[in-house]
């Protein structure tokens, strides 16, 4: 993608239910994304090094979709670094490949990724225990958390309709939040995404706060979200931690005459090779990164995701996927098969039960009188765990899938 174009962000929503091209890229971006959590899952076991699995996982996503639409000269890659949060940490944590840290038994992390093709963006979130037994459920406030997170995911999946208002999805939010007695986290946001755009205005709160608040409106058909839920054991009011950012994005709109040579080279690499989506560090290729970087935030050129965190000691539990929200209804491009849990509470909740019970369907059914436009298969990939109806039982069990066979390549 040009410069030029990284600052006029193309908007495809009136092409989206139409164009069979615009939703394979999507499905596909989806596909890779959710075979690329599938082997990130495999990997997290007791003393494996989150960097190497961060770094193998980004190498596995531009493999994959490099060999995708090899006929079309188009630009396709990660469109959000990987990156393994544990415990109390809350997100954007992928660490340089010198960093020493090392997963641990029983810890809980959460796995974020995302992947583009031709800028068009499926991104995915999913939350899993370390060593768990696979034939026992696990318990306790790691349960409680990880089951607050999934079935908020899945409301907001049945409310993703037409008319429906963002600030009524934050709330049922937090009633699923209440049930559970948890927290959804401050600052937490599900963009609305288009080409290359991975941070749209339109966006649904987490947990709304008097401090924090989004501009109001309506689910319309054609909207594409990254819908990302994520729940504390804590007061879900995190802190930046001291660990220093790796993973950054360049504000497009911003001009700045750089003083430093090294701070020109860094951001004339940057504006090359990631012009409108984040990056880690790691992909750079200048030795000397941080110190061109630090001028480069200094101006506004770029922004860094922070390594943010819980009080040490709290569970925080993440679920993020792709949807696409046609006439009817929403799809889920990305997911996967859930850890084994139970938590001590259960939905109560009448209307919430209903809701959670509802069908979902992507498109109205058309006239047979009107004129047939071209079909879109909309439904979501096979990896993906999108049902049209979804369990208020606070206890999910997890299947092994093919594509769970092939073990990633972290050496």
């Amino acid at each position: 993608m040009s410069d030029s174009e990284a600052s006029d962000v193309e908007e495809v929503a009136e092409e989206l239910l139409t164009d069979d091209d615009i939703m394979s890229k999507y499905r596909t971006a989806g596909d890779i994304a959710n075979l690329a959590l599938s082997k990130v899952v495999a990997e997290l076991a007791d003393g494996k090094k989150i960097a190497d699995i961060c770094i193998a996982a980004d190498k596995f996503i531009l493999e994959q979709t490099s060999k995708s639409f090899k006929a079309a000269k188009i630009e396709k890659g990660v469109a959000f670094p990987t990156s393994l949060s544990v415990n109390h940490i809350v997100g954007h944590f992928s660490p340089e490949a010198d960093d020493k840290t090392t997963l641990a038994t029983g810890n809980v992390v959460k796995v974020d990724l995302g992947v583009h093709i031709d800028g068009f963006i499926a991104t995915v979130g999913h939350t899993h225990v370390v060593g768990a037994d696979v034939s026992r459920a696990t318990t306790g406030r790691q349960a409680d958390v990880i089951c607050a997170a999934h079935i908020a995911a899945e409301a907001v999946l049945h409310m993703l309709k037409p008319g429906i208002k963002n600030k009524d999805i934050t709330a049922v939010i937090k009633q699923v939040a209440d049930t559970f007695h948890v927290n959804p986290v401050e600052g937490v946001l599900s963009h609305q995404m288009k080409k290359y755009l991975i941070d749209g205005t339109k966006v649904i709160m987490n947990k709304s706060t008097p401090e924090q608040q989004a501009h109001d409106f309506d689910i319309e058909p054609n909207d594409v979200f990254s819908i990302d839920i994520v729940m504390s054991t804590g007061d879900g009011k995190p802190k930046e931690s001291d660990v220093k950012p790796t993973i950054y994005k360049r504000v497009v709109d911003q001009a700045y005459s750089l003083k430093l040579a090294a701070s020109r080279k860094i951001f004339g690499e940057i504006k090359t090779k990631y012009p409108a989506l984040p990056f880690n560090i790691r992909a750079l290729e200048d030795k000397h990164v941080r110190f061109g970087l630090t001028e480069c935030e200094t101006h506004g050129l770029i922004n860094a995701f922070p390594v943010v965190q819980e009080r040490d000691g709290e569970y925080v539990a993440q679920f993020k996927y792709t949807a696409l929200v046609g006439t009817a209804g929403a799809v889920k491009l990305t997911g996967h098969a859930l850890p084994l849990v139970s938590s001590q509470y259960a939905i109560d909740n009448p209307e919430l039960k209903t809701l959670l019970a509802s069908s979902i369907s992507f498109n109205k059914k058309k006239s047979k009188n009107k004129n047939k436009k071209r079909k879109i298969d909309a439904t979501p990939s096979s990896s993906s765990s999108s049902s049209s109806t979804t369990s208020t039982s606070t206890t999910t069990t997890t299947t092994k899938k093919k594509d769970e066979a092939t073990p990633m390549d972290t050496n």
